[in-house]
């Protein structure tokens, strides 16, 4: 089986040996063959080495993708769906180490994807409506919600001059 270990971290102080060694670790007690992709200081739009990963899992260059936790390939539950989907759809395995899910065409696993589906449209709906009680004790408060309005600088006087043409 060919797997690629995925590991990240935010920023460039970070040492990701912790989750390298664990991983590789795992994958040789599997006798997997992996080859290893390191992300470092991204952020949520920028991660190219996932979006790597992830095309090639889809290009059927791995079966498997293995990270060390699910945090570490996704930074949203939504992304985190998401992407499993897509994988599932392309067929290509996904696991997380030390949340000890493996998630591939196990009817078992699916249901988990839509636990985790579900969970996490609770979660948005919840964001969404302490959102709206804030936004609404603003107004009751008489705060302008809102950007500021654009400052804009005096127009310069412009001298137009119109050409009659007669014919």
């Amino acid at each position: 089986m060919k797997v690629a270990i995925y590991i990240r971290v935010s920023r460039a102080d970070l040492k990701p040996e912790n989750q390298l060694l664990e991983l590789e670790k795992y994958a040789k007690s599997q006798e997997w063959e992996y080859q290893v992709f390191e992300e470092r200081e991204t952020t949520r739009k920028t991660r190219p080495i996932k979006k790597e990963v992830f095309d090639m899992a889809c290009r059927k260059e791995f079966d498997k993708i293995l990270v060390w936790k699910f945090d570490r390939w996704a930074r949203s539950l939504q992304e985190l769906l998401f992407d499993l989907n897509m994988l599932r759809q392309h067929r290509v395995g996904f696991q997380s180490l030390k949340d000890n899910i493996i998630l591939d065409d196990d009817p078992r696993n699916m249901l988990m994807i839509h636990m985790l589906g579900a969970f996490a449209e609770f979660e948005r709906e919840m964001i969404r409506e302490r959102t709206m009680a804030g936004l609404d004790r603003a107004r009751a408060q008489g705060k302008r919600l809102g950007r500021p309005p654009k400052k804009t600088l005096p127009r310069k006087k412009q001298k137009f001059t119109h050409k009659i043409h007669t014919y």
